[in-house]
């Protein structure tokens, strides 16, 4: 297990190679930074000594060699638009972006596998159906036409919860459950699908006939060996609701990762981007390895 960690560890290196050279290409791509840092009635020649001082003169890849040498002290630049070191602005946005993941995941998945293994003991009933109704539906949802419905019907409507910010607990209630109806909709299928698939095995139906009751059955036997593709679609779903919800942030002008990116490329303050999209890499490629160890807890089968 030890080696396998370490081998996957060292494979995010040239991953992470890989990101920051496209994400390098695409901010040249997107302009002069000169024309941001400058007044309109900046002179070509203070143009030319602001690009001078920022090393743009210099050819691609010696840019690039200086930036990824300055990222690997942990210097991704100056924001242009808080006058700030970038990641400083970067980290002072995750806790926001954790709280509502969390939260959001938390309740996901309490929500979705209870109705993914009800679904499964009731298959083509009326409350399979309904299950497999709203779970169709909720994947179908745009995640900013459900917040606006919410905001609509509990802060303009009831006005009984706030509709932005961050504060009391809430402020959580209405981004939280936006991200929830999206992420639990995606579990309920696979927790279903994998329920029926190992109550058709051998060793299921032996347990039933040796008397053993139906809820140990469910949850020692059967659930526990469908876990797998639950755990590989809730890892998957980290990173997106950490860096990922752009719009559910924007929407509820939820002060996270999301919203501090899509403000950022408004901006064009690249910088704070560059750091956003390597800290956004980073979360996501731990969480894939979690999943991985994970995987050994759930079936001890599994070896790498």
């Amino acid at each position: 297990m030890l080696k396998y960690m370490l081998r996957r560890i060292l494979q995010m290196i040239p991953v992470l190679l890989i990101i920051t050279v496209i994400t390098f290409l695409f901010v040249n791509a997107s302009g002069d930074p000169t024309s941001l840092l400058l007044p309109p009635e900046a002179t070509a020649e203070d143009r030319e000594i602001m690009r001078e001082a920022l090393g743009l003169n210099e050819p691609l890849h010696v840019q690039y060699g200086i930036f990824i040498t300055n990222v690997l002290h942990g210097d991704f630049g100056r924001s242009f638009r808080y006058g700030v070191p970038a990641l400083g602005v970067v980290l002072e946005k995750i806790p926001a972006s954790i709280q509502l993941a969390g939260v959001s995941l938390l309740c996901s998945v309490l929500l979705a596998i209870p109705l993914g293994i009800l679904s499964a003991h009731t298959k083509d009933s009326p409350l399979d159906l309904i299950v497999s109704g709203f779970s169709s539906l909720g994947r179908s949802m745009p995640s900013f036409w459900v917040g606006i419905m919410l905001i609509l019907l509990f802060g303009v409507t009831w006005r009984v919860l706030p509709v932005s910010g961050r504060g009391t607990w809430q402020h959580l209630v209405l981004p939280c459950a936006t991200l929830t109806i999206n992420t639990a909709t995606q579990i309920v299928p696979l927790v279903r699908s994998g329920m029926l698939e190992i109550m058709q095995q051998d060793y299921i139906r032996t347990a039933r006939s040796k008397g053993i009751s139906n809820a140990k059955v469910t949850f020692k036997h059967t659930f526990k060996n469908a876990l797998v593709p639950v755990v590989t679609i809730t890892a998957l779903q980290i990173p997106n609701l950490v860096g990922g919800a752009l719009i559910t942030e924007t929407v509820f002008a939820w002060p996270g990762l999301g919203q501090l990116v899509v403000q950022s490329i408004g901006a064009h303050d690249m910088s704070v981007v560059q750091a956003c999209v390597v800290i956004i890499s980073l979360i996501t490629m731990a969480s894939n390895l979690l999943a991985d160890l994970v995987y050994c807890l759930i079936d001890p089968r599994i070896r790498y």
